[in-house]
């Protein structure tokens, strides 16, 4: 008969007490997540100091980080362009001795790169405390704890005499989702702006451009609505997919054809920002015959003088893109215009597509309907029909959105 035997410690590695680590993994579920997973991150870590392979720790541990710690932010630091471009723009705006404000720290590599630039000293903020602890220990093993100092808070929480011995000479952010808007960018840098750095401090990125074009993309509707599946018809179901989120994998694999330049909608200044709502009327003019399915939103971004990222169809990088679809696809000859309106509440955007210009020789003229041509800028419209103003001094925001609270998709 064969009887139980203790394992040979070969077999088994280092004595580990599983029942201390089970304990621990009860203790970790019961903690609230108030303080942003903190104390729950370290229970586990400890229940796994105690037993490395312990399943229900490992498990709970990574649905932790995944709901801390938004996915995007390994791609990004992954993104070779993105950080170059942020590197030489930190380096032409950074002077010597300048106080520097970098908000939404992540693992610190824009506080690095502007303390490597000749900062006199960096504070760097992050509302998430597990990311900012991480921060810390990167920083601190690249050796720049003496010059950079981690703020774990919201960047609208932070006090001038507190928090930063002075207001910054130079504020850095890239906190912009795929339409600019999504991370609260302008709520946040209208604050900083006006509260937290000098009259004429500088700012990375410098402005951003939203654009718009026409596309052709069967991959797209075979993607995000699919007629049919084992015989089934399913185009009860399309409703739900009006606007579609597209990862660089995705933007891959559907192969988005554009049948228009990009045109603009709407031009943010990141370094004098403002939160006025706007909307605006455009005709996006086909140059070439197809079949639209969709509307593409993307940005192009001025970092500084001559250095820009963006997220267009050729462009590379870790950003994602997003596509409004048409309720039906439109047949478009090269010419034809593709009427859209857009509008922004200085935080998200909404696009509504209402078809093609009839041409003149299919309409009647009073029928025509018309709009003023791009002339370098839209025609910006705020609420009630009025043009909006060039500029707006800064009022708090009501209820401004964290730079890090949500998690739109990057």
């Amino acid at each position: 008969m064969l009887q139980n035997q203790a394992p040979h410690p070969s077999q088994s590695g280092p004595r580990q007490d599983p029942l201390d680590a089970d304990e621990l993994v009860r203790l970790a579920k019961s903690q609230s997540l108030a303080d942003g997973g903190v104390r729950t991150s370290e229970i586990l870590a400890d229940a796994l100091a105690r037993d490395s392979r312990h399943h229900e720790a490992q498990v709970l541990q990574e649905r932790l980080h995944q709901m801390f710690v938004p996915r995007w932010h390994f791609p990004m630091l992954a993104d070779r362009a993105r950080n170059q471009a942020y590197a030489r723009a930190i380096a032409a705006k950074v002077r010597p001795g300048d106080v520097v404000l970098d908000i939404g720290c992540g693992a610190g590599l824009t506080a690095m790169l502007a303390a490597r630039a000749g900062a006199k000293h960096v504070y760097t903020c992050e509302q998430q405390p597990l990311i900012a602890q991480a921060a810390e220990r990167v920083i601190a093993a690249n050796g720049l704890s003496s010059r950079i100092t981690v703020l774990p808070k919201w960047s609208h929480d932070i006090v001038i005499g507190e928090d930063m011995p002075e207001p910054a000479d130079v504020v850095i952010s890239e906190i912009v989702d795929t339409v600019l808007l999504g991370e609260g960018a302008l709520a946040t840098l209208t604050h900083a702006m006006a509260v937290l750095a000098k009259p004429e401090a500088r700012a990375v990125p410098e402005r951003g451009t939203l654009l718009a074009q026409p596309v052709e993309s069967r991959g797209l509707l075979d993607l995000w609505r699919p007629q049919e599946a084992e015989g089934f018809d399913l185009s009860a179901f399309h409703r739900f997919a009006r606007v579609a989120q597209l990862t660089p994998n995705d933007l891959a694999a559907c192969r988005l054809k554009p049948l228009a330049a990009p045109a603009g909608l709407f031009r943010f200044d990141f370094a004098r920002p403002t939160l006025d709502p706007a909307r605006v009327a455009r005709e996006l003019a086909c140059t070439e015959a197809g079949t639209i399915h969709a509307v593409c939103a993307s940005f192009e971004m001025q970092l500084a003088p001559g250095i820009l990222v963006a997220n267009g169809l050729q462009s590379g990088g870790h950003w994602g893109r997003t596509a409004y679809l048409l309720d039906q696809p439109v047949a478009a000859a090269a010419g034809d215009r593709l009427r859209v309106t857009a509008q922004h509440d200085a935080a998200q955007l909404s696009l509504s597509i209402d078809g093609l210009t009839p041409r003149a020789a299919d309409a009647e003229p009073a029928a025509l309907w018309m709009t003023r041509g791009w002339t370098g800028a839209p025609p910006v419209l705020a609420r009630g029909g009025a043009e909006a103003p060039a500029g707006a001094a800064w009022a708090p925001p009501k209820a401004a959105p964290p730079e890090g609270g949500a998690q739109p998709y990057h």
